[in-house]
């Protein structure tokens, strides 16, 4: 049962038409969850301002896909699993990647494999994470701005994923052969 009300550009608050309207060019349609966020305008707003922050951070499409679907898989979000499943493919992300992360089984890079194990102590830990795990994450590879990246990611995952628990926003047509639940 969805617990919030999804919108379309008729029935949305103002200060949210001009934004559905580009969710609908930018997908060729409007997202359940862009619907559901409508109902606030600044926390759509925040929403594709974060996504778009994102995506121009310092990770590739590989990388973006290992910390979205990592803390989407954490947060058992039934919507964002599927909709970042089809995102993967519309990417070209190998599906092996995207089973591991969908099955919570080891990624087979080991630098993703980091990146992913990085991402799931600071959503488990709420930031606190020890300094061998930041050891093991630097010595992968990476650097301190990725580190901050993944919390730039997080923040937009903890919108979708939260707002999706409470709204129980149903999973849009595209992604449907995509369902997925926690094991």
């Amino acid at each position: 049962m969805t617990t919030l009300k999804i919108h379309n550009i008729e029935t949305a608050p103002e200060g949210s038409k001009a934004l559905l309207e580009s969710s609908q060019k930018a997908y060729g349609m409007i997202p359940g969850l862009h619907g559901v966020l409508a109902a606030s305008p600044q926390i759509l707003e925040g929403y594709q301002k974060l996504h778009e922050l994102f995506t121009q951070s310092s990770f590739n499409e590989e990388e973006l896909t290992v910390v979205w679907q990592a803390i989407n898989v954490e947060h058992a979000c039934h919507y964002c699993v599927p909709a970042h499943t089809g995102i993967a493919n519309m990417m070209k992300i190998d599906e092996d990647i995207t089973e591991a992360l969908r099955n919570e089984t080891p990624l087979a890079d080991s630098k993703l494999e980091a990146l992913r194990t990085m991402t799931l102590s600071i959503v488990r830990n709420r930031g606190n994470v020890s300094q061998a795990d930041l050891d093991a994450f630097y010595a992968a590879g990476y650097e301190e701005k990725h580190i901050l990246d993944i919390i730039l990611g997080l923040s937009q995952k903890t919108i979708s994923n939260y707002t999706n628990h409470i709204a129980n926003t149903p999973v849009d047509a595209a992604f449907s052969k995509f369902a997925w639940a926690k094991k």
